[in-house]
């Protein structure tokens, strides 16, 4: 927290995040073998490989796959990071720590889906079936990294990279943060007492319609490891912003008051111009936030 008084913020600019038209872009995280990964998501999940960079100069190569294109749709962004420079041997293998819990994928047939993960050699953590006391048909499977994904079973969905899980410290802290830094409304507030947890969704649409972020609070439990399988030490998600200045503003107010660090101020990437801003949410989860139309220029 900054010291001394900080200059009070006028109610348009804390409204701002609220306005601005944002959506979820990016999941950053490592693996050990990036064809390996690409085969497994392709194959298994459905989702396309819509790019694939290799940056010998940064010792690292990463590729993006989806459901849709980056324009449009949520897309995983994988990072494999290489030892030495010219060579093929690389980081084979990453701790994913104990605060990331899972992504979800809609798809209209669970069984179907987890069969085919299982043909390819996946791992089902959890076989389909109904939810206990509901309805819904839900899986867990792993993939080769040991990355948790849900699937759950829904007629139609325009998003079916539908959700990401975190686990945080302190859950009245965390959906206000999120409401307040990034514009995000709380989806779905959902006590189990009787398993010792709450989870809170969180998201730009109702949760059927978008990807929502999945916040979950076991009691009692404050902390958690991040290990070193995601971008730049934590997890990373980024979004769209039309204002990365006045964005960045909003969110160090919002961190003087409910905790976090911004670890990039607000202006554009070296050599590529892209504008960002990036910075840690209370219980240290990274998140970028990327300029609309610059990104859009780095697709063309």
């Amino acid at each position: 927290m900054a010291e001394g008084s900080a200059a009070v913020p006028s109610t348009e600019l804390l409204e701002w995040p609220k306005k601005d038209k944002r959506r979820f872009l990016h999941a950053v995280y490592r693996v050990g073998d990036l064809d390996r990964t690409i085969k497994f998501y392709t194959e298994c999940f459905g989702m396309k490989l819509l790019r694939k960079r290799d940056i010998p100069e940064e010792k690292y190569s990463n590729a993006f796959l989806g459901f849709g294109p980056e324009e449009s749709h949520f897309v995983v962004e994988l990072t494999y990071n290489l030892l030495f420079f010219f060579t093929d041997y690389g980081v084979t293998s990453y701790d994913i720590g104990t605060g990331f819990g899972h992504f979800a994928i809609a798809t209209p047939d669970v069984y179907k889906m987890a069969e085919g993960v299982r043909a390819k050699g996946g791992n089902i953590t959890r076989e389909p079936g109904p939810v206990k006391g509901g309805s819904t048909v839900i899986a867990f499977v792993k993939d080769p990294d040991g990355y948790v994904f849900e699937l759950i079973q829904r007629a139609s969905t325009p998003e079916p990279l539908c959700q990401v899980m975190l686990r945080v410290g302190d859950l009245d802290r965390s959906v206000k943060f999120y409401e307040k830094a990034l514009g995000m409304k709380l989806v779905k507030k959902v006590d189990r007492p009787e398993y010792k947890y709450s989870i809170a969704m969180m998201g730009y649409a109702e949760e059927h319609e978008t990807i929502v972020l999945e916040l979950t609070y076991n009691y009692g439990v404050t902390e958690y490891t991040k290990g070193n399988a995601y971008a730049q030490v934590s997890f990373r998600l980024s979004f769209y912003t039309d204002d990365v200045y006045k964005s960045g503003e909003v969110v160090e107010h919002v961190i003087q008051e409910l905790g976090g660090k911004v670890t990039r101020k607000a202006g554009p990437i070296p050599g590529i111009n892209t504008k960002i801003t990036s910075f840690l949410d209370p219980d240290g989860w990274k998140t970028v936030l990327v300029d609309n139309e610059d990104f859009l220029k780095e697709l063309q």
